[in-house]
């Protein structure tokens, strides 16, 4: 059964024991490959691994976060996980211009090569991340130079990067890059800022809807939002963008966006359904329902914006919530979906998820008592 939080206090030393002392050993122990270092695409609920495919960007968010467990004070045991997958990640998926390529088979062929902007923002982070807490592991700085400056010819003439697949003008791709660079400012690394405000004007400018407080998903080349079957709103984007923009406003002293940071959550909330305490996966864009699934992530962001916000009623319901999802098996693993009748689909735990979850914690752990 999932824990009984009766407190802010009580969920932020249940999460913390989560972490410690479940998800991190199973995920560095039966979610790391043992004879080639690199990260399992996920595990099943009985903590076993899942053979399948292997995500580029699987393997640098696992980067992302065993370094940042060990920079958060998880131990130091945790750096060498982080330093080999990233090893990994540079031999089997980097191209020669630097960038990184989205997929290869289980046993390291090549299988997509093209190259996503999203797994670019996720190399990036690893590469934040890692520099925080092994800064001799090559010059990350110079090494994440070089991924942005060959994302140069997507270049967009109004502002932001043009993305590869079928919809190529997305807001998606950009809070991934608008996160890693303020990891890197965080880091300390200089020349970051004008990207992070690059996309902080984009969002505020053309992503969100100022006269509904909504954020837009899909644009044509000029930036206007696609609407009608185009005009997703995702409850968890809400929350993820309200945490970022609460995070850049507060740095640079913008009201404004602190503003809209609020309203984005205010409007996120309106996705959460009361009975299942979750955040359904997607809304129409006049907030009726469009899937009432609910995913594990979109739960994170949730808690994550309760807390920067500091609505903290709002912050251990989502703990709650989130819960749900860490009941399984192996402790440790996770649940991804969860159906309209509160039932879970069946299926091994994507170690996609390890990200957002470590971000969660990490925040309830941050909140002053």
């Amino acid at each position: 059964m999932p824990p009984d939080l009766q407190s802010i206090a009580q969920a932020r030393a249940w999460y913390d024991a989560w972490l410690r002392d479940a998800a991190l050993p199973l995920w560095a122990s039966a979610g790391v490959d043992p004879d080639r270092g690199f990260f399992q695409e996920a595990l099943t609920t009985e903590g076993r691994p899942h053979l399948t495919r292997r995500r580029s960007r699987a393997q640098a968010r696992q980067v992302f976060v065993f370094a940042t467990a060990a920079k958060a004070g998880y131990g130091d045991s945790l750096i060498p996980v982080a330093t080999r997958g990233f090893r990994n990640l540079v031999a089997e998926y980097r191209r020669p211009d630097g960038l990184f390529i989205n997929s290869v088979t289980h046993e390291g062929a090549p299988l997509d090569q093209g190259v996503d902007i999203y797994e670019q923002a996720f190399a990036l982070l690893a590469m934040a991340g890692l520099h925080r807490v092994a800064p001799d592991v090559g010059d990350l700085p110079a090494e994440a130079a070089r991924v942005l400056a060959a994302l140069e010819d997507r270049r967009v003439a109004g502002g932001g990067f043009r993305e590869s697949g079928v919809q190529p003008y997305q807001a998606n791709c950009h809070m991934h890059l608008f996160e890693s660079a303020l990891a890197w400012e965080e880091a300390g690394v200089p020349g970051w800022a004008p990207l992070s405000d690059e996309l902080a004007e984009l969002a505020l400018t053309k992503f969100i809807d100022p006269e509904h407080g909504l954020l837009r998903e899909f644009f044509d080349s000029e930036w206007r939002p696609l609407l009608g079957e185009s005009g997703l709103v995702e409850p968890g984007h809400l929350f993820e963008w309200a945490w970022l923009l609460e995070r850049w406003g507060a740095a640079r002293g913008d009201v404004a966006a602190r503003a809209m940071a609020g309203r984005l959550f205010e409007n996120g909330l309106r996705g959460v359904d009361p009975v299942r305490n979750v955040a359904m996966n997607a809304l129409w864009d006049d907030f009726s329902i469009r899937e009432a699934s609910a995913r594990l992530w979109p739960q994170t962001e949730r808690v994550k914006a309760a807390i920067r916000l500091g609505d903290e009623s709002q912050a251990l319901s989502a703990a709650r919530g989130l819960a749900q999802y860490l009941d399984v098996p192996a402790p440790g693993a996770w649940r991804d979906k969860m159906r309209l009748n509160g039932t879970f689909v069946d299926e091994p735990a994507p170690a996609t998820s390890f990200y957002h979850l470590i971000l969660a914690v990490l925040e309830l752990q941050a909140l002053a008592i």
